[in-house]
């Protein structure tokens, strides 16, 4: 019913989000070359002449020459915003850059917010219906009952473009997806079951209208809104309520459950009681779907009926019915065989995919992401929202479903390759960020962040505890708190501060350094001021005290001095170097680049661990690696001084015949080049590197500062890699929500 979380944070943070930098959530890429007059001359006049005319002779054409094929628009007119209710058409202009935002992020699909500035149906069905030449489908949004039904079944019928209320049907499949599961785990059929829906609003009859299609009786479906039970002698029903009445002499919500097989909820929090659910059939089936707070808490309904299947819109639950679980992938897939419409047999196919899928096997990188197994059973019959085959599986199946139906006017001839497709739209890599965000809200971590009197380390603390994600442990004097409170924070002092000069076991701390450093020219009273003056040492020593599990820190020292001083205290992993990654996140690719911030000059074997880990923290970021040892020679071409340690390293990997791909010496262009690459057939790579092994640390540090301040990718990192514990060094510029990604990929064992 959600698709977000019911993760915390402050008004503060969310308007610093929406303000900073750029204003709002979108802006227009252009996705052709316009550096020269050339490139103008063909993007606009008198090249655009061409395209044109084409178009005026087969509008067909339109979605060859123009973006109008990936384009959806997102509509509203404010009268229903989230559950803020009638706030108007500019307030809604947030929420509809949202939508648009993940319409990219999940399924590429590129979207514009259109606001329209009336609550008179006729005004703005027409608006809509004359848009239909700029946009491939219509995805309509937070407007009120009846309207909503009105409005989208009058642009159904005037339209040739797909035109989908989600806040109706997105629901809808989502729910239809787990209770197909939720009905197989039972012994359930579908033709068989009795329901009880409590809601009579957009999503409810949604929802009952699309279960009813997949099978269910519609006498064996009870409907009750604010005042009980729908059945046909009421005078109060309007006609879409009254298309859901059913002859009963049940007349409450209470006596429609007793022997029901399933509940629906779409209504309002604390409606369905603990004495109801006793009443309901074996294994009774629930889904609170009231948002924030749903009907039942899923707790409470386990306790009155352990045997119970539960769920709600709630991410902090099992079984999250998420609409970012549909409503991408239903356009991506009738997009792209340039729909006319989305029918029933679409959003079953959706269902029905997304129910199969969920009694799959989970992916290795996502159940790693996750912390957790996710397995088919009573705590997962709806699949995660961030699992990267739901790109591949569900807009095949809508696909298929709009070909078999006739309403696709582009058929896709070859399945097997349109899956391929599917699945090179995404980065895997933003499944696997958004997955591990998700593990760290599942098994919470201490993360002591050591420079706790820092405004941008209390913000990514706050960001941090709110989130979910654990419990952040601050390093400071007692002025923390006011800071704090400066942030908007209103009891400071539920956050955990530790100060070195108040905290108990400094002097076990002394003792443990200066048993470590004694023979490193350390005299006990430097260590002493050392304890208690230098707080990366600090906080380092309650990491080896086991006060914490992921040390953050960085933004107030140069790395390589921060480094420096947790190596005082910490070990790196056995016959293990310590290094730096940089990760560079495109829309489809993904590079990890090493080492960027340690070893100034590698030698062969260090080179060829570095490559080693570096791998394996591709594979689980949901890449199969393919490393490229840079160098400015192609295979001895020219020949130079400085060629043996990368040769080197080659051979240790043949010799240790590991299990990825891996080639070198090369240069960049010829590593991420396929058409340089044909120049060298004997290459081992199958394809572009994406894993990038530097000779030496001014080549490597150089290339990614000047990727991350030039490069159109996001970078994350550096990524401290081979320390026995989790520990990570910022750099001095990370924003407060750099250090939360630092913690959280610590914390979930990504990388380290």
């Amino acid at each position: 019913m959600n698709e977000g979380s019911n993760v915390k944070f402050s008004e503060q943070e969310a308007l610093n989000f929406h303000s900073q930098g750029r204003p709002g959530k979108i802006e227009i890429v252009a996705s052709k070359p316009m550096a020269t007059q050339r490139d103008l001359s063909l993007a606009y006049s008198p090249g655009v002449a061409v395209p044109v005319r084409a178009i005026a002779a087969d509008p067909a054409t339109a979605y060859d020459y123009t973006a109008k094929g990936n384009l959806v628009a997102v509509i509203s007119n404010g009268t229903a915003i989230l559950g803020l209710g009638n706030l108007g058409a500019l307030a809604s202009k947030p929420v509809m850059e949202g939508k648009a935002v993940l319409f990219k992020r999940f399924a590429d699909v590129d979207s514009i917010d259109l606001e329209v500035d009336t609550e008179d149906a006729e005004a703005f069905i027409n608006a809509v219906a004359l848009l239909e030449p700029s946009f491939g489908g219509i995805n309509l949004e937070d407007i009120a009952a009846p309207d909503c039904f009105i409005i989208e079944q009058a642009l159904k019928e005037r339209m040739n473009i797909p035109v989908f209320h989600d806040d109706q049907h997105g629901t809808a499949i989502i729910t239809a997806a787990g209770l197909i599961n939720a009905c197989y785990l039972t012994g359930r059929e579908l033709k068989d079951v009795k329901v009880v829906v409590n809601g009579a609003g957009a999503a409810a009859i949604a929802c009952t209208e699309l279960i009813k299609a997949m099978g269910v009786r519609h006498g064996n479906v009870l409907m009750c809104d604010r005042t009980g039970v729908i059945y046909p002698e009421r005078t109060d029903l309007d006609q879409w309520k009254s298309a859901h009445a059913v002859p009963t002499d049940r007349r409450t919500l209470a006596e429609a459950l007793v022997g029901a097989d399933i509940f629906l909820g779409l209504s309002a929090a604390g409606a369905l009681k603990p004495e109801m659910v006793k009443d309901m059939a074996p294994s009774p089936i629930i889904f609170a779907m009231a948002n924030p707070d749903p009907e039942i808490m899923p707790p409470d309904a386990k306790a009155a009926r352990p045997d119970a299947i539960v769920a709600t819109g709630r991410s902090d639950f099992p079984n999250q019915v998420n609409n970012v679980l549909g409503f991408p992938f239903l356009f991506r897939g009738a997009l792209d065989v340039r729909a006319t419409t989305i029918n029933d047999e679409m959003k079953i196919a959706a269902a029905q995919a997304l129910a199969a899928l969920a009694r799959q096997q989970v992916p290795e990188e996502v159940a790693a992401a996750y912390g957790r197994a996710h397995s088919f059973g009573p705590d997962y019959i709806i699949p995660a929202p961030f699992d990267p085959r739901l790109m591949e599986i569900v807009p095949a199946a809508v696909a298929k479903a709009a070909m078999d139906t006739g309403v696709a006017r582009f058929p896709i001839k070859d399945m097997a390759a349109y899956r391929t497709a599917l699945r090179s739209r995404l980065n895997p890599t933003t499944s696997v960020l958004g997955a591990a965000y998700e593990s760290a809200r599942a098994n919470p971590k201490r993360v002591i962040f050591a420079e706790g009197e820092e405004d941008v380390v209390l913000r990514a603390a706050i960001a941090f505890r709110d989130g979910g994600y654990g419990v952040p442990v601050l390093v400071g004097r007692e002025d923390v708190y006011d800071r704090l409170r400066a942030l908007g924070v209103d009891d400071p002092k539920s956050f955990e501060l530790i100060n070195s000069r108040t905290y108990d076991r400094v002097p076990e701390m002394v003792d443990y350094l200066y048993e470590r450093l004694q023979r490193r020219g350390r005299l006990h009273r430097e260590i002493e001021r050392m304890v208690n003056q230098d707080r990366n040492t600090f906080a380092a020593l309650l990491m080896a005290l086991g006060e914490g599990d992921v040390l953050i820190s960085g933004v107030t020292r140069p790395y390589a001095q921060t480094l420096r001083q947790f190596l005082r205290v910490l070990d790196p992993k056995p016959a293990c170097t310590p290094f730096g990654i940089h990760i560079l996140v495109g829309k489809t690719h993904t590079i990890f680049m090493a080492d960027t911030t340690v070893t100034e000059r590698p030698d062969a074997d260090q080179l060829a661990d570095i490559a080693t880990q570096t791998a394996a923290v591709a594979r689980r970021m949901g890449h199969e690696p393919r490393v490229a040892f840079l160098s400015y020679s192609n295979f001895g071409n020219p020949e130079g001084v400085f060629l043996d340690n990368i040769r080197g390293a080659v051979r240790i990997l043949d010799n240790r015949s590991v299990d990825f791909e891996y080639e070198g010496e090369m240069a960049p262009d010829v590593a991420l080049n396929p058409a340089l690459q044909r120049v060298y057939p004997f290459s081992r790579l199958t394809g572009p590197a994406n894993v990038l092994i530097m000779p030496g640390l001014q080549s490597a540090n150089i290339s990614a500062k000047l990727l991350a301040e030039l490069g159109g990718d996001s970078v994350i990192g550096p990524m401290l890699i081979g320390m026995a514990q989790p520990v990570q060094v910022a750099p001095m510029t990370a924003t407060s929500s750099d250090l939360v990604t630092l913690a959280v990929l610590g914390a979930g064992g990504i990388v380290g």
